[in-house]
């Protein structure tokens, strides 16, 4: 029998504006995940564990922070002289499809003829902003067995981060009903952006779409393409049941850090048996915990140098805590360092930042804050619960006043 032909084609274009300064300087794939991976790394480690060796990733905002990550797809086996890894950029050219993506329907439509010439016999969607773990092969199979025009992977969220989502009613494996982002949904159950479709029945229906709103332009696949596939065709549902969490805002992307610091954890990412593969490979020192130094309930990147007190922390890879420094329920990305005296707590540090001696970020109890890429928190500033540093006024991300 002929091996299936998929196609993965990953949307990681979007700006991540929920996000906030972590995507400021860099595309939302990219952003740190537990001090030692990349956003990135989860739909590619899937698709390398799922034996997908055709990955296209589509890129726009910010795109050098991301090609520097996946060095021609090496660390997921996909540098390979047929197929492996394609960069899809924004592009000019002599049709209409040239120009900069406006959505994910939109980036779609616009790849839509590269796509019909690789001729796959289903058409693998992902976007990169959630953590889990996932067999696609086996999803995959399941859709072509169904000869359904859609497979719509679902999960359920708490009903009140639901409206966040494209929220799904489903009857008997049969998705009934579609609603992109509702205001007041009804239920909980929603796709998390894994996509199966039928190539040429989806890339049709996008023409004719496009064509309908004409200049307007096609926006988000939601808006369109999946309400209009669940009301003219037969779309399956695949229930989800393990661990996916999106990370789509600052208070999810520290929640989920703090998850991972339950015991056991709901992710294994060194796990054997599918790993989570990364550019940066643990080539480095082991963490250090000087003497005097406690780090309670935390993770420890490589490299990562310890000499006050951490607790219920992820500590990125190379990060220094200096002696007398206090870190508590927060996440600090690679490179960080917090100086003797300071103190950090319910935050996240960007990478490459730096608390001064006697500066202050987060409060117990508080909401998140957050802390930009490579900015300094000076010894006399604060940067309370909820708080951003620097402020969004300041354009150069260099130091900025106190909040």
């Amino acid at each position: 029998m002929a091996r299936t032909r998929t196609l993965a084609l990953i949307l990681a274009g979007g700006k991540g504006g929920r996000l906030e300064h972590l995507t400021r300087d860099r595309a939302k794939p990219a952003v740190s995940f537990a001090g030692t991976h990349r956003l990135i790394d989860f739909p590619l480690s899937n698709c390398r564990n799922s034996d997908v060796d055709d990955v296209w990733i589509s890129v726009q905002f910010n795109p050098i922070s991301l090609s520097e990550h996946l060095a021609n797809g090496r660390p997921w086996d996909l540098d390979r002289t047929t197929g492996g890894l394609l960069l899809l950029h924004p592009r000019q050219g002599h049709d209409d499809r040239g120009g900069f993506v406006a959505g994910t329907a939109d980036g779609l439509w616009r790849f839509a003829p590269l796509i019909r010439e690789f001729a796959p016999d289903a058409l693998l969607v992902l976007s990169a902003d959630a953590a889990y773990r996932c067999d696609y092969d086996a999803i995959v199979d399941e859709h072509l067995e169904a000869r359904t025009d859609l497979t719509m992977v679902t999960t359920e969220v708490d009903p009140d981060d639901a409206g966040r989502y494209g929220v799904v009613r489903s009857e008997g494996g049969r998705v009934r009903e579609y609603r992109h982002k509702p205001d007041e949904p009804e239920g909980s159950l929603v796709a998390n952006e894994i996509f199966v479709f039928r190539p040429d029945r989806a890339l049709d229906l996008l023409d004719s779409l496009a064509e309908e709103v004409g200049e307007e332009g096609l926006e988000d696949l939601g808006d369109g393409l999946l309400p209009t596939l669940v009301e003219q065709g037969e779309v399956h549902e695949h229930r989800f049941e393990g661990f996916w969490r999106d990370v789509g805002t600052v208070d999810a992307y520290h929640a989920v850090h703090q998850e991972l610091l339950e015991n056991p954890s709901p992710i294994d990412l060194d796990d054997p048996g599918w790993p989570i593969f990364t550019k940066e490979a643990a080539r480095r020192a082991p963490a250090h915990v000087l003497a005097d130094a406690t780090a309670q309930g935390s993770l420890l990147g490589p490299a990562a140098t310890i000499g006050g007190h951490v607790e219920r922390s992820v500590i990125g890879r190379g990060v220094i805590v200096e002696p007398g420094a206090v870190v508590r329920d927060s996440v600090v990305l690679p490179g960080a360092i917090v100086r003797a005296g300071a103190t950090v707590e319910r935050a996240v540090l960007d990478e490459r930042t730096e608390v001064a001696a006697g500066g202050r970020v987060g409060e117990a109890g508080g909401d998140v804050a957050l802390v930009g890429l490579e900015a300094t928190v000076g010894e006399d500033d604060h940067v309370p619960g909820g708080g951003r540093f620097p402020d969004e006024d300041d354009a150069d991300g260099s130091r900025s006043r106190a909040l």
